[in-house]
């Protein structure tokens, strides 16, 4: 193929999905404060290299250096999107805009994270209490000390939940202006 043609076919005639890709890499490179350096590092970090000089042209080029497969595959994989989400018209919001649409999207996911833990941990200590009540009707004689040991354990963890409420919760609840802690 000659310089031409590689030049008409990687300039205004080609597919529109071409143009998308460009225009992707450069929104979600600048959406997470990458320069072209730093996107090139982490395409070398996961085992597709590409220059930083590379990622330039594909993105401002005159003409536009074209994508290959593998490297689209590792756009794909740094930036956390699918093939159809790297080759389709890209959305038109700032770049402050998806910026915090992935600030927003990383605490979802770290949130979910921590709640399935918190979840997981929520059900062994309903177990544990299920097998308290089992073991003290089989054990009756020791129901009183049990007890006794259940209220002395709430009231500390009653403590404890009111060390961690930061005073202008406290003043604002006084105020009415927010509701009471959940128990």
């Amino acid at each position: 193929m000659s310089s031409e043609e590689g030049a008409s076919r990687a300039g205004p005639g080609r597919p529109e999905p071409e143009d998308n890709v460009a225009a992707r890499i450069k929104l979600e490179r600048e959406a997470r404060g990458w320069s072209t350096v730093t996107l090139a590092e982490k395409m070398a970090e996961i085992g597709h290299p590409i220059n930083q000089s590379a990622i330039w042209r594909i993105e401002s080029g005159k003409p536009r250096r074209r994508v290959n497969l593998d490297e689209a595959l590792g756009f794909c994989e740094v930036f956390e999107i699918s093939m159809s989400d790297l080759t389709g018209p890209p959305l038109k919001i700032s770049v402050a805009a998806r910026q915090l649409i992935r600030l927003f999207t990383e605490r979802s996911k770290e949130y979910l994270a921590q709640k399935d833990a918190l979840d997981r941990l929520y059900q062994e200590v309903r177990e544990a209490r299920l097998a308290l009540f089992a073991y003290t009707d089989d054990h009756p004689e020791q129901s009183d000390e049990i007890e006794e040991l259940l209220r002395a354990h709430q009231a500390a963890e009653d403590e404890a939940w009111a060390k961690r409420t930061h005073p202008a919760f406290s003043e604002l609840r006084k105020q009415g202006k927010l509701p009471p802690p959940l128990t």
